[in-house]
């Protein structure tokens, strides 16, 4: 019976975080360590990024997650906790500081809580601690981002859709990060010829940059149902004509993978008139970032979700894809949720440890499925708590699902 239970919370989570009903290695796209399974202890370091608002909340529930998970299946983690964001602005000047930057990079997966706040809205850009985060991707070279946007059968009723519309949804988008407006130039401030003031931005892609964007969703795609759709403006953008070019292009090493395009206005519609048509969405970066935010609503809360950015060598960076919600910081509201589950893609994406994710995933859903909810989530009946909770009611569902395979 414990055996039935663990193996559909698994299927249930592999289609959460994958929409594969099998367990998923992306190694085409990304550097995946191999389980280790025979070895008594693993030992793994990883850089810990709480960041700034509700940051700092949630990443130490999904550290205390990680321990305990690590404690179980022999795994050993070595955290080392840095600045960056609005913190590493107020502590050391800069929102990415080399030294964040290169702990980054010598560990073997990064997780990061959230950046920004009312704070530091004003400063100039380069000082803005959005800007570490931009740097971060770059110096990473993460360019592939995975957004998983399911609606659980338990939330179903926290969407603000109507359930009939909502239920069954199971979209991943698959957004470049690295590329487009956010990094192209020329950009800055300037006059026009009326002595106008101007700001301009430059979207920019290179073929290679689309190819392998596009090879990594024609990957997911086939490990999902078999479905992708492009989203683009490629009937008024040049760069959307040749992202749409060498989608095509691509297309061709993938026949068994049924390709879809779409105009980036028209998506946005459809996903809120009827989310179910899709599967697996890749975009570029400005579309990807819009889209996603806007998928992960079905869901019913942005602090459900969790997100995974990889590249083809190097650490991936994992993070929650709510933002630093400074209106609730420190208040103990915060939803620890998507971070824990961005701690579950990093066992599974950063360090191949299949086995530790599902626990993770698995003690998620039966924390959901005793009733217990923060507040973005909470329906009638159900059991408010808050972030601190909501972590220690995670802990005893890792622990009670260790009790249940014990006496199996």
């Amino acid at each position: 019976m414990a055996a039935a239970v663990q193996a559909n919370l698994s299927r249930a989570f592999e289609t959460l975080i994958l929409g594969s009903r099998r367990p998923v290695h992306p190694r085409r796209w990304a550097r995946i360590r191999c389980s280790a399974a025979a070895s008594p202890l693993r030992s793994y370091s990883i850089t810990l990024l709480p960041g700034d608002g509700i940051g700092p909340e949630v990443v130490s529930v999904a550290k205390d997650v990680l321990s305990l998970v690590g404690s179980l299946q022999g795994i050993e983690f070595r955290f080392r906790e840095v600045p960056v964001g609005g913190a590493a602005l107020d502590s050391m000047g800069v929102p990415l500081p080399d030294e964040t930057l290169a702990a980054a990079k010598e560990s073997d997966a990064v997780l990061l809580g959230a950046i920004g706040g009312y704070k530091w809205d004003a400063n100039e850009k380069h000082l803005k601690p959005e800007t570490g985060l931009l740097q971060l991707r770059a110096g990473l070279g993460v360019f592939a981002n995975l957004r998983p946007a399911t609606v659980l059968p338990q939330l179903v009723d926290s969407s603000t859709l109507k359930k009939e519309v909502a239920e069954g949804v199971d979209i991943m988008v698959v957004r470049e990060l690295t590329g487009g407006i956010y990094f192209g130039k020329p950009r800055g401030f300037g006059s026009n010829d009326r002595g106008e003031d101007i700001g301009f931005n430059t979207e920019v892609y290179s073929a290679p940059e689309i190819d392998r964007i596009a090879r990594v969703a024609f990957e997911v795609a086939r490990k999902r149902h078999g479905k992708l759709c492009s989203v683009d403006k490629a009937n008024v953008l040049e760069a959307s004509m040749l992202w749409r070019k060498r989608v095509n292009v691509l297309a061709s090493e993938f026949p068994d993978v049924e390709l879809s395009h779409m105009y980036v206005d028209n998506a946005a519609m459809q996903l809120i008139r009827n989310p179910k048509q899709f599967d697996t969405i890749v975009t570029n970066n400005i579309f990807g970032d819009i889209l996603s935010d806007e998928a992960s609503m079905l869901t019913g809360s942005i602090g459900m979700l969790p997100s995974a950015s990889i590249g083809d060598l190097g650490p991936g960076l994992f993070e929650p894809i709510h933002g630093s919600a400074p209106d609730i910081a420190g208040q103990d509201k915060a939803n620890p949720l998507a971070t824990v589950l961005s701690a579950a893609m990093l066992l599974r994406y950063g360090l191949g440890e299949e086995e530790a994710a599902k626990r993770i995933e698995a003690a998620v859903i039966n924390t959901l499925n005793r009733g217990f909810r923060t507040g973005d989530i909470y329906s009638g009946g159900m059991t408010l708590v808050g972030c601190k909770q909501m972590g220690e009611e995670v802990l005893r569902s890792v622990k009670t699902e260790e009790q249940v395979a014990a006496l199996h």
